[in-house]
């Protein structure tokens, strides 16, 4: 019977070691992600430095007159699409048309004037020349016609402004494009100076981005670039370099052709400029997993594998440029799936 129990108790001892120790190894396996490992590397390559900026439209204009008085009609909406010329809004002008009347009038009066003082001065030369009058009469009769140039001169003047004044009171598109904003309806009132209208032309979009005068320096006018605007990778010609005049800082001006309205005006756009080349480190896009605004890889240790957190610059291709969390001989796993194993 002691037998007995002494072989039973020795069994279940080795079954626990053995169920222990099993234990042990399966706790000590590491953690593998399936996918293809890939070498972190530095890579030669032209460097480049991310400017930010906005896509704002080449031609813009807020659309206002010179003149006080009551909006009669406006003929378009917000969204719509015009034409260069194309008639916009009428502000009330009748007290101008009244004033053009009374200059109407002037102007003959001045011409009258003008042409009665021309046929004087012609006859009293005449008389002076024949000694039929003293000189001060003549000088009284090129007085007069001196006084009756400037009186035309001042009406004309006059009535050129008005007529430049009248222009205001019907708005016209200064360019094809669209209309953005309408802050006005028929019934009130439109004031001088006061924004009625603002159109804008986003056929061609300008990116300003500010850059260091070192990097500025490795462009030209009319040289090609990158640049990302709502998400799209497009090309932009680079329009002009502008010093900023705050430090060593200078304004790179681009333009984006968007005829097809396929970019979003406003919107935050990035220069991608470019500064030489330099090494880099680069990881393919797949490896990424990205949590939020956090973005990591799967790394593979002789401990097993375990994500680590990345900071990410660039875009080159099907890659991302690294710019801290990882070393060289790193070995990135590029997932195939979402498996994890022991």
């Amino acid at each position: 019977m002691n037998i007995r129990r002494t072989v039973l108790l020795g069994g279940i001892a080795i079954g626990t070691l053995l169920g222990c120790k099993q234990e042990n190894i399966e706790a000590a396996s590491p953690q593998r992600v399936e996918g293809v490992i890939y070498v972190v590397r530095d890579s030669l390559v032209e460097s480049i430095l991310e400017a930010t900026g906005t896509a704002a439209p080449r031609l813009a204009a807020d659309l206002s007159t010179r003149l006080m008085g009551k909006v009669m009609s406006v003929s378009v909406k917000e969204g719509d699409k015009i034409k260069t010329g194309q008639f916009l809004l009428q502000v009330d002008g009748r007290d101008l048309e009244a004033r053009s009347e009374g200059l109407a009038s002037g102007l003959d009066a001045s011409r009258s004037q003008l042409a009665l003082a021309e046929s004087q001065a012609r006859r009293m030369k005449s008389l002076y020349a024949d000694s039929a009058i003293p000189k001060a009469t003549l000088d009284q009769a090129l007085a007069e016609l001196d006084r009756a140039k400037a009186g035309l001169s001042q009406v004309q003047s006059q009535d050129a402004e008005l007529r430049n004044i009248q222009g205001y009171s019907k708005i016209v598109a200064p360019f094809s494009g669209k209309v953005v904003s309408r802050h006005v309806d028929p019934g009130m009132m439109a004031t001088p100076g006061a924004p009625l209208l603002r159109v804008e032309d986003a056929s061609v979009l300008r990116v300003s981005a500010t850059t260091t005068t070192a990097t500025a320096r490795n462009l030209s006018t009319g040289s090609l670039l990158r640049v990302r605007v709502d998400g799209h990778e497009v090309q932009a010609k680079v329009e002009g370099i502008v010093p900023s005049g705050t430090g060593n800082l200078a304004v790179v001006n681009a333009l984006v052709d968007n005829r097809f309205d396929s970019l979003s005006s406003g919107a935050v756009a990035t220069l991608l400029l470019p500064r030489g080349k330099g090494l880099v480190r680069l990881v393919p896009k797949e490896g990424l997993e990205r949590e939020g605004d956090l973005v990591g890889v799967w790394v593979r240790t002789s401990q097993g594998d375990a994500k680590r957190w990345i900071r990410t610059g660039a875009e080159r291709g099907n890659s991302l440029e690294v710019l801290s969390g990882l070393s060289e001989g790193d070995s990135v796993v590029l997932r195939s799936n979402h498996v994890v194993r022991n």
